[in-house]
């Protein structure tokens, strides 16, 4: 039985991003219908903004719509890895061009009416990487591996 005891280390804002730029799915969370819903995304970081492609329908995403999503690559053996979560407003995708652009380079889940291209101004990042620490050592061993980088 092991008797490391588990740890959360928070990162900065960038170490977040670049955690968040290496993987390339994660949930997003909005509101529908006064309820919170999480849906399962693709996404990719551009200029500091993340594309998010969502099985959602369009009218969740309206004028001030303020989303979160979140990314993360956690072992459960080990419990090492890292979690990171950004929030800010979403504007829907409208421009054909860029839409299908995004549509052939991100996958999807569903197409048709639930088939959501958003642009993500992430005004708050978090970010947290996972680890243990040794009883012996007393060192931390947090996940220090990029997603991707085995």
């Amino acid at each position: 039985m092991s008797t490391a005891v588990r740890r959360m280390i928070e990162v900065s804002g960038a170490e977040a991003l670049w955690l968040l730029e290496g993987t390339p799915g994660g949930r997003l969370v909005f509101i529908q219908r006064k309820v919170p819903v999480v849906r399962p995304a693709a996404h990719v970081l551009e200029y500091g903004r993340l594309i998010v492609r969502t099985p959602a329908p369009i009218a969740a995403f309206g004028d001030s719509a303020t989303v979160t999503y979140h990314a993360d690559q956690v072992s459960t053996t080990t419990g090492r890895g890292w979690s990171v979560t950004a929030t800010g407003p979403a504007a829907v995708i409208s421009d054909s061009d860029e839409a299908a652009h995004y549509r052939r380079t991100l996958m999807g889940w569903s197409h048709g009416p639930h088939d959501t291209l958003i642009r993500i101004h992430p005004q708050t990042v978090n970010g947290y990487r996972l680890g243990t620490l040794a009883p012996s050592s007393g060192v931390s061993s947090p996940g220090n591996d990029r997603p991707g980088s085995r």
